[in-house]
C-alpha cells in the first residue's frame, strides 16, 4: 500500500510536469507526499491508496492527450482508468477528464482546418478547404481511433485486474448492489453518524484529511484556472466536482472516500499558491529575496499541517493498540475456558487460543454479542434470537441483560468506545444502550482499563473518520478506550 502510495506521489509530480511546469508538480507531489488522508490510509490494507497510483496513471496519459494527442498517451490513460477502476469502482469517475481532453483535441483539430481553409495560398480556395477538410479528417480519425484505443485499454486492464466481475458476474452484481445499498442508507439510521450533510461533511473533510490552507488554495485554483489555463480546467475541474457531487448524493460518507480527487485538488493549490507567490513577488519588484521567500512560504503554507499530523499519525500507530493491551490483561487474569461478553470492537481472532488446546481453538467462551436474546425495550426473551448486523449491535442493548449474563456465567464483560461512543453520540435513538451503560458502571468493577489518549487529553468526541483514524492530537496510541468490568450477582458471585 505504501510503495503504491509513493508511486502515485511521483506520478503527480510527472502529471503536474506536463500541465502546468515542474515547480507546480512538485509543490503538488510534495502536498500528496504529506497530507494526512493518503499517508494514514497507506498504511492500511484498503483499496483507497493503492487505486492513486493507476489513478494518476491515467491523469498522466489525459495530460498527454491534452498536450500531443499522441494513441501511446490514449493508451496509457485507458490502462490507468481500467486499473484504478477495478481496484476501486468509483475511480471510473477519471473517464471524464479523458473525454474533455480528448474533446480538445477534436476541438483543435477542427480549429486548424478551419484556419488553415482561410489562409491565402494562392491556390483555388475550393481546393484549399478540401485539403483543410482532408487534414482535419485525418486528425479527426487519429481523435476517434484515440478514443477507442483508450476505451479498449481500460476494458482489457479492468478484466485483467478484476476478472471475475465477469466470470461470476452474478456474485459480482449481488456484492455491488449491497455495498450500493449501504452507502444510499439514510444517515438517520447510521447510528453514531455525522448529521451535518455528505456535501459539508466532504467539505469539512478537505480541511483536515488534505489541510485547510491547502483546501482553500484547490478551491482558489478551481477559479483562477480558467484565466490562463482554460482547457486544463475543462480537464481537471468538471471531473472533480462531479465526483463530489456523487458522493453528497450517498447516504453514508466517509473522508477517505476524498481520495479519488485528491490529485487533482494537489494540483489546483499548488499551481493557485504559485501564481499567488508569483503575484506577489511581482508586487515588490525591489526586493530581490521576494520571489525565493515567497514560494518558500507557499510551500511551507500548503505542507505544514499536513506534515504535523501525518508524522504524529506515523507515531501514534508506532505505539501497541489498546485491544491488544487488554488481551494480554485478559490472557493473564482471565482463566480459559471461562463465559466473557466482549463488544465488537475486535476479530474473532482475538479469542483464538495460541497456548491452549481447547474447542475450536478458542481460548473463551464468547457470548453471541450480535444476537439478539432479549427484547430491548422490555427485557423479555426473543424467541427468534435473531441475528443483526454490527453496526446494530448499540441497538440489541438493554439493562436486563446484565442480570441475563449473570445469570448464565458470564462474569466478564469488555467494552470499547467505537461501539458506546455511537450510542453516546445518538443518545436518543437508544435511550436502551444509554441504561445498559449506567447500568454496567453500576453493577459491575472495572478491573481493567487502558485509554488511548496522552495523560491529561481527550477523549474525542466519537466519529467515525477521527475515532478510527487517530487524527486529534490527544491521541497517544490507536485504538478505542477499553474497560474490562467484573460482575458479581446470581452466578458471578465466586
Amino acid at each position: 500500500m505504501a510503495l503504491l502510495g509513493t508511486v502515485s506521489v511521483w506520478l503527480l509530480y510527472l502529471l503536474g510536469a506536463r500541465l502546468f511546469n515542474r515547480g507546480v508538480g512538485l509543490l503538488a507531489s510534495a502536498v500528496m507526499a504529506v497530507a494526512f488522508l493518503p499517508v494514514f490510509y497507506g498504511h492500511l490494507a484498503l483499496n483507497d491508496v493503492p487505486t492513486l497510483a493507476p489513478l494518476t496513471l491515467s491523469l498522466l496519459g489525459t495530460a498527454g492527450i491534452l498536450r500531443r494527442g499522441r494513441l501511446l498517451d490514449y493508451l496509457v490513460a485507458g490502462i490507468g482508468l481500467g486499473l484504478a477502476t477495478a481496484t476501486k469502482y468509483t475511480a471510473g469517475v477519471m473517464i471524464v477528464p479523458l473525454l474533455a481532453a480528448t474533446a480538445a483535441q477534436y476541438l483543435d483539430a477542427r480549429g486548424d482546418a478551419d484556419r488553415s481553409a482561410g489562409v491565402d495560398s494562392g491556390v483555388d480556395p475550393q481546393e484549399g478547404r478540401v485539403g483543410a477538410g482532408g487534414r482535419q479528417g485525418a486528425r479527426g480519425r487519429d481523435v476517434a481511433i484515440g478514443i477507442g484505443l483508450a476505451l479498449a485499454a481500460a476494458l482489457a486492464a479492468y478484466v485483467i485486474a478484476n476478472p471475475y466481475s465477469l466470470l461470476d458476474f452474478h456474485l459480482f452484481r449481488e456484492e455491488l448492489e449491497r455495498q450500493s445499498r449501504y452507502t444510499e442508507q439514510s444517515s438517520a439510521s447510521w447510528l453514531g453518524g455525522p448529521r451535518q450533510g455528505s456535501f459539508v461533511y466532504y467539505l469539512w473533510s478537505f480541511t483536515w484529511g488534505l489541510g485547510w490552507v491547502p483546501a482553500l488554495a484547490a478551491l482558489g485554483g478551481a477559479v483562477s484556472i480558467w484565466r490562463k489555463h482554460r482547457r486544463v480546467g475543462w480537464v481537471l475541474v468538471p471531473g472533480a466536482v462531479l465526483y463530489l457531487l456523487f458522493l453528497s448524493l450517498q447516504g453514508r460518507y466517509f473522508g477517505r472516500w476524498l481520495l479519488p480527487i485528491f490529485p487533482i485538488a494537489c494540483l489546483l493549490a499548488a499551481n493557485f499558491a504559485l501564481e499567488l507567490a508569483g503575484w506577489a513577488s511581482r508586487r515588490t519588484p525591489r526586493l530581490g529575496w521576494a520571489p525565493a521567500a515567497f514560494t518558500a512560504l507557499a510551500v511551507i503554507a500548503l505542507a505544514v499541517q499536513g506534515a504535523v499530523y501525518s508524522v504524529h499519525s506515523g507515531l501514534v500507530l508506532s505505539r501497541a493498540d489498546t485491544r491488544n493491551l487488554t488481551r494480554a490483561w485478559v490472557v493473564q487474569n482471565i482463566p480459559g475456558g471461562a463465559r466473557i461478553v466482549v463488544e465488537p470492537v475486535v476479530p474473532n481472532a482475538w479469542l483464538d487460543d495460541t497456548g491452549r488446546s481447547g474447542a475450536a481453538g478458542v481460548r473463551w467462551i464468547k457470548y453471541p454479542t450480535l444476537r439478539v436474546v432479549l427484547n430491548p425495550a422490555t427485557g423479555a426473551p426473543e424467541t427468534t434470537h435473531r441475528t443483526v448486523e454490527l453496526e446494530d449491535y448499540e441497538r440489541t442493548l438493554s439493562p436486563a441483560l446484565i442480570g441475563y449474563y449473570e445469570q448464565h456465567g458470564y462474569c466478564w464483560v469488555i467494552s470499547g468506545t467505537t461501539q458506546s461512543g455511537r450510542a453516546l453520540a445518538d443518545p436518543q435513538i437508544v435511550p436502551h444502550a444509554i441504561a445498559y451503560y449506567k447500568a454496567l458502571e453500576r453493577q459491575g468493577e472495572v478491573v481493567y482499563h487502558v485509554s488511548p489518549y496522552n495523560p491529561g487529553k481527550g477523549p474525542t468526541a466519537f466519529n467515525f473518520d477521527w475515532t478510527f483514524d487517530y487524527y486529534p492530537l490527544a491521541f497517544h496510541r490507536p485504538g478505542p478506550e477499553m474497560t474490562v468490568y467484573r460482575l458479581r450477582g446470581r452466578g458471578c458471585s465466586n
